[in-house]
């Protein structure tokens, strides 16, 4: 016992991030394994609850089968809870539990806490964790009470609040898992998609599980005063309303008359871009077949899946911000600037340097992958790298694919959507418990470009 207490003090953050994760998903791919969790009664193949578990835990949203007609009740409460903890972080749940105990919980175990969701500095990180959680509590609780004048009509008092809680959660930790399959197997969101009540709730679940927890906090503590948020915080903010904005106007200019056209009035097909441009970021709810929609669309949601949330949020992808600081580099170069800026601050070389790494690193995943499993299964390119795309973003849109690929594929996308889950840094940096070298080697210039 206390040679296992010794290895654990010498794991890093991201070991003990991975380690974690990776007992979550054997633990519960294993209770799902169970015939008590499937509606047939009988055990399903470990391969695939491994794939639905993970997909759970990292809030993609991809499946196997319809989570509905496969999964029993308990089945289903299993997942519940897996999404939950994949959402807000089993990290985050430690340490609120730690905090309410007589254990002093030290500096390595607050640096973890930093890391786990995405703070600046370290300081008050139990404090920000208790925000987190209950802030969590009240925005899935009040999606619930929402979500419930939908539900209950339909399915009753029992079925309609489990409904309603159900999707709130996944919601907000941006999973798009969902149990539509009721209404008709597969469907996601496509049976009620011109539903305002349903959709604008889901919408705003999704917003704000996206935008991530520190920004969370500047709206609260700061309200409309936009300038004293952090940098970090208008970032997030301000490219969550452009890719809004421009994808809500791409749907209008190439799917109204095309994939939207039997949608039926202005509102509902406003509606279901503003459905399918917010999920595509973050989750996975449908509100249409995917394979309807035009290439450029495809390839626009491939684009909005592949940045993703926000640092600190429940969803995954390369993030807001990364995605801001690669596009800030460039008009830092066009405007011959020596370093990157923006609103009246300068951005480290250090993050700038982690984003280049992050973006290029899921560049190569996501292109060695597509071609493995396109070679592998005889797929089309384009719905393999949506496919690929979807799970390496933890979003879960897919184009239909998903259920036939072979073992070797399925295995693959299980691994993407862990890494992408991980994050690509973190990723890496859990093979190695090297510290920084500050050894700097003779410099030598290179042309570029």
């Amino acid at each position: 016992m206390e040679k296992m207490k010794e290895l654990f003090k010498k794991l890093s953050f991201t070991q003990i991030l991975m380690l974690g994760y990776s007992l979550v998903i054997l633990v519960s791919a294993a209770v799902l394994m169970l015939p008590v969790s499937s509606r047939t009664g009988e055990p399903t193949a470990y391969g695939h609850c491994i794939f639905t578990a993970t997909s759970a835990l990292s809030g993609t949203g991809l499946v196997m089968f319809d989570t509905y007609s496969h999964w029993s009740f308990f089945g289903q409460i299993v997942l519940l809870i897996v999404i939950q903890i994949g959402g807000i972080g089993f990290m985050s749940m430690t340490i609120f539990a730690l905090s309410f105990t007589s254990r002093k919980i030290g500096l390595k175990q607050r640096v973890t806490m930093r890391e786990s969701i995405s703070a600046i500095s370290g300081g008050g990180v139990v404090k920000i964790t208790r925000f987190i959680l209950k802030g969590t509590i009240i925005i899935e609780l009040l999606g619930t009470v929402a979500l419930c004048f939908f539900y209950v009509p339909r399915l009753g008092v029992g079925m309609g609040i489990f409904f309603a809680l159900f999707h709130s959660v996944s919601a907000f930790c941006t999973a798009g898992v969902d149990l539509m399959g009721y209404f008709e197997p597969g469907s996601s969101l496509a049976t009620a998609a011109s539903d305002p009540l349903l959709n604008i709730t889901l919408i705003i679940l999704l917003t704000i599980g996206g935008i991530g927890f520190i920004t969370w906090e500047d709206v609260v503590v700061h309200k409309w005063h936009f300038k004293k948020y952090r940098l970090q915080s208008k970032i997030v903010i301000v490219i969550t309303i452009i890719f809004y904005i421009f994808g809500v106007a791409e749907m209008a200019a190439l799917e109204w008359n095309n994939s939207l056209s039997g949608a039926g009035s202005g509102g509902d097909k406003l509606l279901i871009s503003s459905m399918l441009v917010t999920s595509g970021r973050d989750a996975g709810f449908a509100p249409m077949d995917m394979n309807i929609l035009r290439p450029a669309t495809l390839l626009m949601l491939i684009v909005f899946m592949f940045v993703g949330g926000s640092p600190g949020s429940t969803a995954c992808g390369i993030k807001t911000t990364t995605f801001a600081v690669m596009v800030l580099t460039i008009v830092s170069v066009f405007r011959k600037r020596r370093s990157v800026e923006c609103f009246g601050r300068r951005i480290d070389d250090g993050a700038v340097r982690n984003a280049s790494c992050v973006t290029t690193l899921y560049l190569m995943v996501v292109i060695s992958s597509a071609l493995v499993i396109s070679a592998a299964d005889g797929l089309d390119l384009l719905p393999v790298v949506f496919e690929v795309v979807s799970a390496i973003s933890s979003c879960g849109l897919s184009m239909g694919i998903t259920a036939g690929l072979s073992p070797l594929s399925e295995t693959l996308i299980t691994l993407i959507m862990f890494f992408g889950r991980i994050g690509g840094i973190s990723f890496i940096v859990s093979f190695s418990n090297r510290t920084a070298s500050k050894i700097q080697l003779p410099e030598e210039k290179i042309m570029i470009g």
